[in-house]
């Protein structure tokens, strides 16, 4: 479980916020990255019943917000182990079409700088996902 249990569906429509921030952001959002959102938030202690309205909530947040440090308060906070597991899921929706453009990339760099990961850390990351996919 990666939140505290009477915060975790707030957290979790953060979460899957940022996570839908980042599939729409090369204006192609897609079924197979949707697909990796709704798994990603399994993973992270969503119960399979919930996925549909956390997703629906998500979405809301996204639309409704002009900046991404609106998502990325809650995942800052998280150990660095979870930290890494949200930033694996965002690479992994950004090469589900098996490229990044130059948004989806520039997206990452700054989402490394807001959530303290190194640069070189960021870089493995990237390149192990990029391995999945290509």
């Amino acid at each position: 479980m990666f939140f505290k249990k009477n915060d975790e569906e707030n957290d979790l429509t953060k979460v899957a916020a940022l996570l839908i921030y980042a599939a729409k952001i090369d204006q192609n959002y897609s079924f197979s990255e949707e697909k990796i959102i709704k798994q990603a938030l399994i993973e992270f202690g969503a119960k399979a019943s919930n996925i549909d309205e956390i997703i629906k909530l998500g979405k809301e947040i996204e639309n409704n917000s002009n900046q991404i440090l609106d998502f990325t308060k809650k995942v800052k906070n998280m150990d660095d182990k979870n930290k890494i597991k949200i930033i694996e899921t965002l690479w992994r929706i950004i090469y589900s079409n098996k490229e990044a453009d130059i948004y989806e990339t520039n997206l990452m760099r700054r989402l490394g700088g807001l959530l303290y990961i190194d640069n070189k850390l960021m870089g493995d990351i990237k390149v192990k996902i990029k391995k999945e996919f290509l």
